[in-house]
């Protein structure tokens, strides 16, 4: 059984279930704003997602000798390779966003994005409270997915209903990233990692993540009676990730290892909207 699901695992360590779910989070937003984004655009996405994820772990995992996570200790082990691929990627990214993109107005206000948001991941890290990590992480998760369909958008479209999805996603985000630390805490503590999990009591983590899945459960049923016909299928998309976080997180039996990949797949349930 171990060994069937070593495949999983390693998709998972390498960060390429994030990576697939921030795709289909630009494809909800290309899809609600009315754009068509081409291919490379969601391949770019995909380099940047997972450069910014793999130097993350890399980087926990040099702080760390000896770690109880197998997730640091197999970026420990390939350290090496690891940040190899993380060289190719930076250079193909830039190299296919020139190529793809001109150094137009719409590449130069990508590259202060990528770098406003570098700056701001490196002061949080160095200055910032612990509570600013998680939010951090999930803004700059929901403002990549949407930045390029946002700058494509034509004026029309830019209605205020977006606005409450772009919230609903940042919740969303925040929630996953709430759950993630609260499986993840033992290990944290044990390799000196703090994080939100780390500083509140169990039973306090448990009330504000439920406080947070019920508030985006509630909004998204409420966007899907409330708003027009259009909006009705993104608003079910999301209620259905709430759902997937939710009774996942809260099913005593299943495994740790299994709730972290059935999570981060429901960010891919946005690719439905290719049939819709």
């Amino acid at each position: 059984m171990s060994k069937l699901f070593q495949p999983q695992l390693l998709f998972s360590w390498l960060s390429l279930d994030v990576v697939f779910g921030a795709m289909a989070s630009m494809y909800f937003f290309q899809e609600l704003l009315h754009v068509q984004l081409d291919w490379p655009i969601f391949v770019l996405l995909g380099l940047a997602v997972w450069t910014i994820y793999s130097l993350d772990h890399l980087l926990d995992a040099r702080k760390i000798t000896n770690t109880s996570s197998p997730r640091r200790a197999f970026h420990r082990k390939n350290q090496i390779l690891l940040a190899v691929g993380i060289l190719i990627a930076v250079l193909s990214g830039l190299i296919g966003a020139y190529f793809w993109m001109g150094m137009g107005k719409e590449f130069q206000l990508t590259l202060v994005l990528a770098l406003a948001m570098f700056g701001c991941r490196w002061a949080i890290q160095k200055f910032g409270p612990i509570l600013l990590k998680e939010v951090s992480i999930a803004l700059f998760y929901v403002v990549g997915a949407l930045w390029l369909p946002l700058l494509r958008a034509e004026s029309a479209d830019l209605s205020w209903e977006i606005l409450i999805f772009a919230t609903l996603f940042f919740v969303l985000a925040l929630l996953n990233l709430w759950m993630l630390s609260f499986l993840d805490r033992e290990e944290d503590q044990q390799d000196g990692f703090i994080s939100i999990a780390s500083l509140l009591l169990p039973i306090q983590m448990i009330q504000w993540i439920r406080k947070l899945a019920f508030l985006g459960i509630f909004v998204s049923m409420v966007s899907f009676i409330f708003l027009t016909s259009f909006y009705r299928p993104f608003s079910c998309i999301l209620l259905m990730i709430f759902l997937v976080h939710y009774l996942t997180f809260f099913q005593s039996q299943l495994p740790v290892t299994q709730k972290r990949q059935r999570m981060e797949l429901a960010f891919w349930i946005p690719w439905l909207l290719l049939w819709i």
